[in-house]
């Protein structure tokens, strides 16, 4: 079962992500990045962030086609 993310954590997810100007290239990359750093702490990954990779992997590949 996969945790849940502290609001602050994910507040200052959102910010990062607010800052990349909407390309959901570095929003995807931002979001593996916390994937990443929860894995190697041994962490489950929180549901949120699983969500948050599958929509802008979805939205990168979309851009990819020019849609």
């Amino acid at each position: 079962m996969s945790q849940q993310m502290g609001s602050g954590e994910f507040a200052e997810l959102v910010h990062e992500m607010e800052q990349k100007d909407d390309d959901p290239r570095q929003c995807y990359a931002l979001v593996k990045k916390r994937i990443t750093e929860f894995r190697r702490s041994g962490r489950d990954v929180p549901d949120e962030l699983s969500k948050l990779e599958k929509r802008f992997l979805t939205e990168c590949m979309l851009a990819s086609q020019g849609r």
